[in-house]
């Protein structure tokens, strides 16, 4: 059996793994914070780069060290319950419950927001017949596994990367406006680094680098790479390639964003600067030509998303649903909350990625130490332990008023209140620490005993 790939095979898994990241909210936020950070850009877009792009390649790397075959299994030490329960939750919030819905909002606001508001139809229900269609024809492909997803991944990405080149480019010789020029927004004036790192959560790539990791593992398997060891360093290698794309991709983003601000009043989504960005370079054709490129694009993220959740779901719960039946309950639920809206899908997933960016985040953490101490029943238990009840507390403080501000509510975030970095929603790292350390001793001492 070989022992490496060659570049160009390199290159190939690379651009896969790029091609799975690269979805609708890997195009709208940096953009989004670009225009927003103003004056303090650098500090956000670094912040955004360590946790949207940074801790997916890690997750990725970790999966593959310890030699996991799934997510599932990934979290098996820490227990069956826990690993149904963040299994299922990382599925659901990286599939049918926000990332699914988002792609289908992202290319509505791409390509036809801006030309439905200047005709006599109504935004509701041109968004409704498009996610309908959108869906429609995500569920045709997944459901009969096609090979669509390889060729957009091969051409329809690359072209997408061509025409926001094209726009860089564009901005690069004539801005729309200076960079980092203007007063940060509210958001951005205190913590700007770490409101940047909040930012990259919404990507939703870190918990994702767990379930597509195993994707890319196999790939890697196929072209007879077989040691463990060998395929966690081609996994390493062809991560970095990725990282290496999507830090310049999120950079120019980001620095189009930045220049945007004197074409468009703050407050805009993502998706809405891009169409205005391109329609000031390109006009009309070019506005239509980005929301086509998109549109495939971000279907493209759809079909697979719909497929990795069916199988998952297939695999792990025993019951007389079909693949092809899971495939279209998650059309259709994906179908129902793409017609809230992009702004509001991404104000109502903030509060459960917080809850699970902490557990993803530790469970990666738990896959590299355990290449070296393996995989210890009990120090998954308390580490995790420890970081879902913190984890717990940045969900509620993020829910929406009628719920945070209750006075149950406010009664209960007043416990971790003192915990460094609550406000910036880091106070479970010391926790989960603590947790990892007692869950060593507890079982460092529990061998001891037996022998």
């Amino acid at each position: 059996m070989r022992k490496k790939l060659e570049f160009k095979e390199l290159l190939l898994i690379g651009l896969l793994l790029f091609g799975l990241f690269f979805g609708a909210g890997n195009l709208i936020f940096p953009l989004q914070l670009g225009q927003e950070s103003g004056s303090n850009l650098t500090p956000v877009t670094i912040g955004f780069l360590i946790s949207g792009v940074g801790l997916p390649i890690i997750g990725v790397a970790a999966v593959a060290l310890a030699d996991s075959k799934s997510l599932f299994e990934l979290s098996m030490p820490a227990g069956r319950f826990f690993a149904y329960f963040f299994t299922v939750l990382l599925y659901i919030t990286i599939g049918p419950g926000f990332a699914m819905p988002r792609t289908a909002s992202m290319s509505y606001e791409t390509s036809l927001a801006d030309i439905v508001a200047g005709s006599s139809m109504s935004n509701t229900l041109a968004l409704l017949l498009f996610s309908l269609i959108f869906f429609v024809l995500a569920y045709y492909f997944s459901s009969n596994r096609a090979n669509l997803i390889d060729v957009i991944g091969k051409y329809m990405t690359p072209l997408l990367l061509i025409l926001l080149g094209v726009l860089v480019i564009l901005g690069l010789i004539n801005p729309m406006g200076p960079v980092a020029g203007h007063m940060p927004t509210e958001k951005y004036i205190t913590s700007p680094f770490t409101k940047g790192i909040i930012d990259g959560y919404n990507t939703l790539d870190a918990p994702a680098s767990l379930a597509f990791a195993v994707i890319i593992i196999a790939e890697i398997k196929r072209m007879r790479i077989s040691e463990p060891s060998a395929i966690a360093t081609e996994t390493l290698k062809a991560s970095l390639v990725c990282l290496v794309g999507m830090s310049m991709v999120y950079v120019a983003l980001a620095y189009l964003g930045s220049t945007s601000h004197l074409i468009m009043e703050a407050g805009n989504n993502g998706a809405y600067i891009l169409a205005l960005i391109s329609n000031h370079y390109l006009g009309r054709f070019g506005h239509l030509m980005l929301g086509l490129i998109v549109t495939i694009a971000c279907l493209k993220t759809s079909i697979g998303l719909i497929t990795a959740c069916s199988e998952i779901f297939l695999e792990i719960f025993d019951n007389k649903i079909t693949y092809k039946q899971y495939c279209m309950i998650f059309a259709v639920v994906s179908f129902l909350i793409a017609n809230l809206g992009l702004s509001k899908i991404i104000a109502l997933s903030l509060p459960v990625l917080l809850f699970l960016y902490p557990l993803s985040i530790a469970l990666i953490f738990l896959a590299m130490t355990s290449i070296k101490i393996g995989k210890r029943p009990t120090v998954y238990k308390w580490t995790l332990a420890f970081t879902a009840v913190i984890a717990f507390f940045d969900f509620l403080k993020a829910t929406p008023e009628f719920i945070s501000g209750s006075a149950l509510s406010q009664s209960l975030l007043k416990l971790p209140a003192s915990l460094p970095g609550f406000e910036l929603g880091f106070a479970w790292i010391i926790p989960a620490l603590i947790g990892f350390i007692l869950g060593l001793i507890i079982d460092n001492t529990r061998n001891k005993s037996r022998i």
